[in-house]
């Protein structure tokens, strides 16, 4: 399984993409609102440190203000993945970019029949949300099987990216499932280095080797 990181924070990019574990980034106007720099920048400098596909979403809602802005953004950078909301308009845009071979990331999917829309119009990334859909009492990570089930009995190339991964639970599930990515905040990436037994092993080690210096 793929792993993206969903933040525009460029330090914690820059730290765990040295760590060769780190695919790509998903970024979304809030994340990178967050910074207080200019848009096109930031994508721009994660696009310059990572090598794999760097979500920029769009904020507009119609085809032709979607198509305008996408075709921008598409400039920043070779590795740049236009994300798009799948909605109607959404989805008509997405088809007019992947017939230019562009690479499109359809977001905010949450149920199985949107996600084979978007792989019908040619979607690279389709992007379930488990953590919002558990926060209104459905099964997020059903969502991510249903949408494998659906993908494998037709043959879809569209990549399954998990999104609105919370915790290191939601992550193993989704690798589990199948899904072919998960874009996670770098607080979970990091809590995933980590079990107690792994930390008192070493310590054992050390104590051990000390004992014999």
């Amino acid at each position: 399984m793929k792993i993206f990181l969903d933040t525009a924070d460029i330090e914690k990019i820059r730290s765990l993409n040295e760590l060769g574990i780190i695919d790509g980034v998903t970024t979304n106007p809030s994340i990178i609102a967050k910074s207080g720099r200019k848009f096109e920048t930031v994508v721009a400098e994660i696009c310059g440190i990572v090598e794999g596909p760097v979500s920029a979403e769009v904020i507009s809602v119609t085809h032709e203000e979607m198509l305008r802005e996408a075709l921008i953004l598409k400039d920043i950078a070779e590795n740049i993945c236009i994300k798009l909301p799948t909605t109607k308009d959404g989805i008509k845009t997405c088809y007019k970019l992947a017939l230019e071979g562009i690479m499109v990331n359809m977001t905010l999917c949450f149920s199985p029949q949107q996600a084979l829309l978007c792989a019908k119009a040619g979607a690279s990334f389709v992007s379930p949300f488990i953590g919002r859909l558990d926060d209104i009492g459905h099964d997020g990570l059903n969502l991510i099987s249903e949408i494998r089930q659906i993908y494998d009995n037709y043959g879809f190339e569209t990549e399954i990216l998990a999104a609105s991964v919370r915790n290191s639970y939601h992550f193993t599930e989704c690798a589990k499932i199948g899904a072919d990515v998960a874009t996670v905040p770098p607080s979970v990436v990091e809590a995933l280095f980590s079990h107690p037994l792994t930390d008192k092993g070493l310590e054992i080690f050390l104590n051990d080797w000390k004992s014999v210096k």
